[in-house]
């Protein structure tokens, strides 16, 4: 059974930083695309980081780049995104998602997690 785990979500002052982590169990992370997506509330859920399988690209939304980071530690299966300057509009619940065929820049994926909530508000 594949289960995809976020945690490291929480209420950050704007400025702050936070680092989420999706850990797997069932699968191993490294042969598989791992997206993050954020949902806030009356908005549709947008991509916000991906990093492929094979090579390890890494992709980022617009509005997050320069700021966030997704990583892997294969050791651990997981895969991180370290958030830096965060904002009130990053506000929203993250979640991961995981596919071993469907590239980054996409939504339909296999596998997803059951989200964390990331508030930034002073």
């Amino acid at each position: 059974q594949v289960q995809l785990v976020e945690s490291g979500g929480g209420l950050v002052q704007p400025g702050g930083s936070l680092r989420l982590s999706c850990a797997a169990s069932g699968i191993r992370l490294d042969w598989y695309v791992v997206g993050w997506f954020r949902q806030a509330p009356g908005k549709e859920r947008e991509g916000v980081s991906c990093i492929s399988s094979s090579t390890s690209n890494t992709y980022y939304a617009d509005s997050v780049k320069g700021r966030f980071t997704i990583s892997r530690d294969n050791a651990k299966n997981t895969v991180y995104l370290q958030m830096h300057s965060l904002k009130p509009e990053d506000t929203a619940v993250y979640y991961c998602a995981a596919d071993s065929h469907r590239p980054c820049g996409t939504q339909f994926y296999d596998h997803w997690g059951t989200g964390t909530q990331v508030t930034v508000s002073s």
